[in-house]
């Protein structure tokens, strides 16, 4: 709702003289180029507390002005992910300085409520089982394959043994696809791995080919 515009005493004192000379509120509007009903406000208010001074508002200043307020539903609008924090240094630079309450109670007048983002572990309790060693004396490595993207990660695949374009291919075909299913990822997506032999050797880009994905391409100086 926009500001009030506020008369200055002149006017107001103006328009207690022409209704104690008898005219009427449309009247003194009408003479004065404002509404009839502020006028009628601004003589209700003489009437009762005998001056035409604009009395003090109740209750505490909005520490944050129209334009901190705009500025930080911007901000949230664009960026869900922002912090309280991050909106608390975004004013304290503008020259405003405020509390992470104020931030909260103003993004709420404002129709937004906070949200703490979920703590789930990165890795399922499945996952969790491969990673855990076996070896029982001395060291010992174990090799895995796994798939992620930005709707969540995909399967992980113990391998024993070594690894060459077939057991890549079936890697992929036991797994990349039914991650994608289960991150229901739809169409579009684009599958991206590095130039290891087995991922650019001949059988594996004609299966990738078979099954129509799409291949991020990476430079050939690019080796892991």
């Amino acid at each position: 709702m926009a500001k009030t515009r506020e008369l200055c005493k002149d006017i107001r004192d103006k328009i207690v003289d022409l209704h104690k000379a008898g005219m009427g509120y449309r009247t003194i509007g009408k003479q004065l180029g404002e509404k009839a009903t502020t006028v009628g406000t601004i003589i209700r208010k003489w009437k009762r507390f005998k001056m035409t001074v604009i009395l003090p508002r109740s209750g505490a200043p909005c520490k944050i002005s129209p334009r901190g307020a705009s500025m930080i539903m911007r901000k949230v609008r664009n960026q869900p992910r922002t912090t309280w924090q991050d909106l608390v240094n975004d004013l304290k630079r503008a020259g405003t300085t405020v509390s992470k309450k104020t931030i909260s109670n103003t993004l709420r007048r404002h129709g937004l409520k906070s949200c703490s983002a979920r703590k789930v572990p990165l890795l399922k309790p499945a996952h969790v089982q491969n990673t855990v060693p076996t070896v029982k004396h001395g060291g010992g490595n174990i090799i895995l394959w796994g798939c992620f993207s930005a709707k969540g990660t995909g399967r992980l695949h113990h391998i024993e043994g070594r690894m060459d374009s077939a057991m890549y291919r079936e890697i992929l075909a036991n797994n990349l696809l039914p991650s994608v299913r289960a991150l229901k990822m739809g169409h579009g997506w684009v599958f991206q791995h590095v130039n290891d032999p087995k991922h650019t050797a001949r059988a594996t880009k004609e299966w990738l080919r078979k099954k129509h994905l799409k291949v991020l391409e990476w430079p050939t100086s690019l080796q892991t």
